[in-house]
C-alpha cells in the first residue's frame, strides 16, 4: 500500500494549524494533499525511477506554495532517497527537532552518563527481550544504517523474525527469491531499506509484512498493524522473537498518537509483550544545523562519534530523550563526505567504496547507475544507486546546467562480492552493463 499524503495531515495540522488562520491553513494542506495525489497518479504511469523523479522535481519547482511543498516535498524526498540523492532528500523534507517540554535533561548535565557505541548498548538491552522496535525517518536513509548493522547481532541473540513497515503481504515469493523487488513494498525501493530486508533473509530471519491491508488511517491503522504483527509472529509461535522497523512515532510507548494509540502501544496490549524501543530520528544531522535538536551538536562535541552512540549510566541504564516514550535514544554521527557520497553508506564498515566515473554512461545524461548482486535478477532492488548529470530544474534558460558537470566521478557503496553494474538513461534504455568485483579494501 502506497502511503497517501492524507496519512501525514493529522501530524502536520497538529503542528502548524494553531491560532489565527488555522482553518485556512488546514484547507490549504488538504488541497495540497489532493494535488500531490493527482501528480503521483500521473507519475506512477511513467516507467523508470529517473523519469518519474524528473516529473516530480519539475512539479515541485513550479509550485512555491508552502502547503504544497510541505506535503509534496515529502514524496519528492522519498524518490530522491531511492536514487541515492540523500542530501537532496533531506533538503526537500526535514522535520525540525526543537526542544520540547517532554525532553529529559541532556546526558551532559552532571556526570551520570557516558557515551558508548549504540550497537553495544542495544545488543545488551535486547538480550532476553522478545521484541525490539527500531524507528526511522522515511526520507533519511541514514536512520536505517544502524538497524542493518544490528541484524547479525540480534540473530545471534536468538531473534527469529524481522518485520518492516509497508512491506506488501502480496509478495509471497520474497523468501524464496531472497531479495526485494518493486512488488515487495513501498520504502523497499530505497537501496538501504532493500539491503535491510535482503540481509534479514540471508541471516535466516523469517521476514513478515505487518502493514495494514485496509484503507484504515490513524488509530485504526495502528491497531491493524499491531494485530498483524502479533498474528504473523507470535500467535502460533510462543518462542518467536521479532525485530521491527517502523516509522517515527509508530513505536512510541505512551501518550496519544494520531488521536489514539501507536502501533507499539496496541501491540503491547494485544501480545502482552513490552518491546525494547530504539528512537533514532530525533538526534540526527540535518542539512541545516538550525534544524538539529538543541542537544545534538553538544553531544557530538562531547562524544566525537564516527558511529551511532547511546548514553548509559554506571549501571548500564540507557538515556532516553523522551523517558517513558522510548527506552533508548541514539545519536547518529554527523555527515562526512568522500568523493561526493555520504560515508555512513558503508553501513558500519560492511560496505566498501567503489569508484565509477561518467564514462560508463557513454555520454547519455542524465544517467542512472545501479549495482545488483550477481545471482539476483534484473528485477532486484539494487544494492546501491547513483545518478550522473542530473539537471538542476530550478535553473532556466542559459543558466540551466548539469549538477555534476565538473564531477562525473563518485562512489558506489557495496559489500565485498560480485556485481552487475547497469547504466541507463531517463528513457529507461540501458546504455552500458559491466560486471565488477568489490574486494575487502576501498577501491578509488
Amino acid at each position: 500500500m502506497r502511503p497517501s499524503p492524507l496519512f501525514a495531515l493529522p501530524l502536520f495540522l497538529a503542528t502548524f494549524a494553531t491560532g489565527a488562520g488555522a482553518a485556512s491553513w488546514k484547507e490549504q494542506q488538504i488541497a495540497a494533499a489532493e494535488k500531490s495525489e493527482s501528480i503521483l497518479r500521473q507519475v506512477e504511469k511513467v516507467r523508470g525511477l529517473l523519469a518519474q523523479y524528473q516529473i516530480m522535481r519539475a512539479a515541485y519547482v513550479a509550485d512555491e506554495a508552502r502547503a504544497f511543498r510541505l506535503i509534496f516535498g515529502q514524496y519528492l524526498s522519498w524518490h530522491q532517497s531511492y536514487l541515492g540523492l540523500h542530501e537532496d532528500a533531506m533538503q526537500s523534507f526535514s522535520i525540525q527537532q526543537g526542544s520540547d517540554k517532554q525532553d529529559a535533561p541532556s546526558p551532559l548535565e552532571g556526570d551520570a552518563w557516558r557515551s558508548e557505541p549504540a550497537a553495544d548498548t542495544i545488543a545488551r538491552l535486547a538480550n532476553g527481550q522478545r521484541a525490539v522496535f527500531f524507528n526511522e525517518a522515511h526520507n533519511a536513509a541514514i536512520t536505517r544504517s544502524l538497524t542493518v548493522e544490528m541484524l547479525p547481532k540480534l540473530r545471534q541473540l536468538g531473534y527469529t523474525h524481522f518485520a518492516a513497515e509497508t512491506l506488501y503481504e502480496t509478495d509471497t515469493e520474497l523468501a524464496r527469491r531472497g531479495y526485494p523487488n518493486d512488488a515487495s513494498g513501498f520504502y523497499t525501493q530505497e537501496p538501504v531499506y532493500a539491503e535491510m530486508v535482503r540481509t534479514a533473509l540471508k541471516l535466516g530471519f523469517t521476514v513478515v509484512a505487518y502493514e495494514a491491508a485496509s484503507e484504515a488511517v490513524g488509530d485504526a491503522r495502528e491497531k491493524e498493524q499491531a494485530r498483524n504483527l502479533y498474528n504473523r509472529v507470535f500467535k502460533d509461535n510462543a518462542d518467536a522473537r521479532v525485530v521491527v522497523n517502523a516509522g517515527y512515532a509508530h513505536i512510541v510507548e505512551s501518550g496519544k498518537y494520531l488521536g489514539g494509540a501507536s502501533m507499539a502501544q496496541h501491540f503491547r496490549k494485544i501480545a502482552r509483550i513490552d518491546p525494547l524501543t530504539v528512537e533514532q530520528t530525533m538526534l540526527i544531522p540535518h542539512t541545516e544545523a538550525s534544524q538539529d535538536h538543541p542537544y545534538y551538536r553538544a553531544l557530538l562535541a562531547s562524544a566525537s562519534p564516527k558511529t551511532p552512540v547511546a548514553f548509559v549510566d554506571g549501571d548500564g541504564k540507557p538515556w532516553s530523550l523522551r523517558a517513558g516514550q522510548y527506552d533508548v535514544s541514539v545519536a547518529l554521527p554527523p555527515y562526512t563526505h568522500e568523493n561526493g557520497r555520504q560515508t555512513w553508506l558503508s553501513l558500519g564498515g560492511a560496505r566498501r567504496a567503489y569508484t565509477v566515473d561518467g564514462e560508463i554512461c557513454r555520454s547519455v545524461m542524465p544517467c542512472l547507475i545501479e549495482a545488483r548482486y550477481i545471482g539476483e535478477g534484473d528485477d532486484a532492488i539494487p544494492a546501491d544507486r547513483i545518478v550522473f548529470g542530473l539537471q538542476d530544474s530550478s535553473l532556466t534558460g542559459s543558466e540551466r546546467k548539469f549538477r555534476t558537470v565538473d564531477q562525473l566521478r563518485t562512489d558506489l557503496y557495496l559489500r565485498p562480492g560480485r556485481y552487475r553494474v547497469r547504466a541507463s538513461g531517463a528513457d529507461n534504455q540501458i546504455v552500458n552493463t559491466q560486471n565488477i568485483t568489490v574486494g575487502t579494501n576501498p577501491q578509488r
